[in-house]
C-alpha cells in the first residue's frame, strides 16, 4: 500500500519555475530602485518576541487577536511568526543603536504569517517588499517615499494596470477630534455593527473603518471623513503633500476611506490597487507613522514607509508573461562514452556566460522533443565523429538551420546568433 502524499499546509505554496524566476524579478528590480533612492537592505528574524507586535499592534487588531501565529518554545518565551515587517525593523533600528544616526533608509524582504482565509492573493505565509524611511517628516519627504514606491513598480512594468490612491488622517489633535466623531457616528447605529466593530468602539473606533463586514460597510458611506477635523497644519501639510506629488508627475486620487487604525499612524496612507486581481486589490500600501518607535521604548522618531505583496505582483506578471526564462543551450551527446567532451564543451559555453544543460538520458530523439518543448534556444549534437574531428554540430531553433562547425569558433558564433535575437 502507497503511503499518503504529505502536501503543504493550507495557505503556504511552494515557489519553483516560473513563481521563483519573477519572485527574484520582483526582489531584484526592487533593490535596484531602492539602491538608487539610498537605501540599503536589512533582515530581521522570521520569528520575535511576541511583545513586539502585542505592543505596536495592540490587543484589540484582528491581527493579534485572530491571526498571529504565536507559540511558546522549550525555553519559555513566547514568539510570533512574523506578521508584518515595520516593527521588526524599528526594533532592528533601536536595537543597533541608530537614533543619533538619522535618517536611516532601509529596506528589507522575506515571509510573513498571518492565520487567514486563503483565497487569490492571500495566504498564511506571504512575501513582503518594503521600505522604511526612519527620522524624517514633512509632506515632500511622503512625496519621496511615494514617488520610490511608483518607480518600483513602473520597474516591474506595472503602473498602467495600478492607480494611486491617498488620504490624510491628519496630526494627532486632528485624529483625536475625528475619533470623537466617529464614536458619536457608530454608538448611533451600534446595534447595526459586527460584533467585533461593536468591540472596537471605545477601544479603537478607527478600525471599524477596515472593516470587511458586509453589516459595517453599509454605515461606513456616511461615517465623518478625517478631511472634515483637520486643524490648519495638517491641512498645510495635506496640501502640500498633493502639491509635491504634482511636481513629481505622480498621477493620484484622494480616497477617503483609505486609514490606518493604529494609534501612531498619522498625516499620510496610500495604496497602490488594481482590477486583475480580484478582491485582493492592493499590491503596495503604506503611511507615515510618529509614535511607533517610542512605543518600543526609543525617542519619539517619526518615519514613514510601505510594503508590497510579492504574491500579488507575481500573480500580475504571470498573467502578463512579463518575464520569460533565460534561454539555454542543450549538449546532447549520442552516448554516455561522450559525456566529459560534453561536460568540457559546456564548461567553455558557461565560462562565456551561458547558461547549459547536459542532457545524456534516453533516446537522441526523445531528449530533444524534451528541450524543443523548454525555453532552450540552441542544441549541440555531440557523437563519436564530431569529437574526433573537434567539431561540434549546432542547430539554432530560431531558425532550425544547423551547421558543424570548430569547437574554437562555437562562442563566437553563438554571440554572432544570439545577437539577432
Amino acid at each position: 500500500m502507497s503511503k499518503k502524499l504529505i502536501r503543504t499546509p493550507r495557505g503556504t505554496h511552494d515557489l519553483a519555475g516560473m513563481d521563483q524566476l519573477l519572485h527574484q524579478e520582483v526582489l531584484n528590480k526592487g533593490r535596484k530602485t531602492l539602491q538608487n533612492y539610498g537605501f540599503e537592505e536589512w533582515q530581521t528574524p522570521i520569528f520575535e518576541d511576541s511583545a513586539l507586535f502585542l505592543r505596536t499592534l495592540g490587543d484589540s487588531s484582528d491581527i493579534v487577536s485572530k491571526e498571529m501565529y504565536l507559540f511558546e518554545d522549550k525555553g519559555g518565551d513566547t514568539l510570533t511568526l512574523r506578521p508584518e515587517g515595520t516593527a521588526p525593523i524599528c526594533r532592528s533600528f533601536l536595537e543597533q543603536g541608530l537614533t543619533q544616526a538619522l535618517p536611516q533608509r532601509v529596506f528589507y524582504h522575506g515571509s510573513m504569517f498571518r492565520y487567514e482565509r486563503p483565497q487569490k492573493g492571500r495566504f498564511r505565509e506571504f512575501r513582503q517588499f518594503g521600505a522604511e524611511f526612519i527620522g524624517v517628516e514633512g509632506p515632500w519627504r511622503d512625496a519621496e517615499i511615494i514617488k520610490m514606491a511608483s518607480d518600483f513598480l513602473k520597474s516591474l512594468g506595472l503602473l498602467d494596470i495600478v492607480s494611486l490612491e491617498i488620504n490624510t488622517l491628519g496630526d494627532l489633535e486632528s485624529r483625536q477630534n475625528w475619533r470623537k466623531a466617529l464614536v458619536e457616528y457608530f454608538t448611533e447605529f451600534k446595534d447595526a455593527l459586527s460584533e467585533d466593530s461593536q468591540n472596537r468602539l471605545l477601544v479603537n473606533p478607527l478600525r471599524i473603518l477596515d472593516s470587511k463586514s458586509e453589516k459595517d460597510k453599509l454605515l461606513l458611506a456616511d461615517a465623518p471623513s478625517a478631511h472634515e477635523y483637520l486643524n490648519e497644519d495638517s491641512k498645510k501639510f495635506w496640501s502640500e503633500l498633493c502639491e509635491a506629488l504634482d511636481y513629481f508627475g505622480v498621477e493620484y486620487r484622494v480616497n477617503p476611506s483609505i486609514v490606518r487604525g493604529l494609534d501612531y499612524y498619522s498625516h499620510t496612507a496610500f495604496e497602490f490597487v488594481t482590477d486583475a486581481l480580484g478582491a485582493q486589490n492592493t499590491v503596495l500600501g503604506g503611511g507615515r507613522y510618529e509614535g511607533l518607535i517610542e512605543e518600543l521604548g526609543g525617542p519619539s522618531i517619526p518615519a514613514i514607509g510601505w510594503a508590497a505583496g510579492v504574491e500579488r505582483l507575481v500573480e500580475i506578471l504571470k498573467e502578463r508573461q512579463a518575464v520569460k526564462p533565460k534561454p539555454y543551450i542543450a549538449v546532447l551527446p549520442t552516448t554516455e562514452k561522450e559525456l566529459p567532451e560534453s561536460a568540457r564543451v559546456a564548461s567553455l559555453l558557461r565560462d562565456s556566460g551561458w547558461a547549459v544543460k547536459i542532457d545524456a538520458k534516453g533516446r537522441i530523439k526523445k531528449r530533444l522533443s524534451r528541450v524543443l518543448s523548454d525555453h532552450c534556444r540552441f542544441v549541440i549534437f555531440l557523437g563519436e565523429e564530431e569529437i574526433s574531428e573537434q567539431k561540434i554540430r549546432l542547430r539554432d531553433l530560431k531558425t532550425r538551420e544547423e551547421i558543424l562547425l570548430s569547437q574554437e569558433m562555437l562562442p563566437e558564433h553563438l554571440e554572432k546568433l544570439s545577437s539577432k535575437d
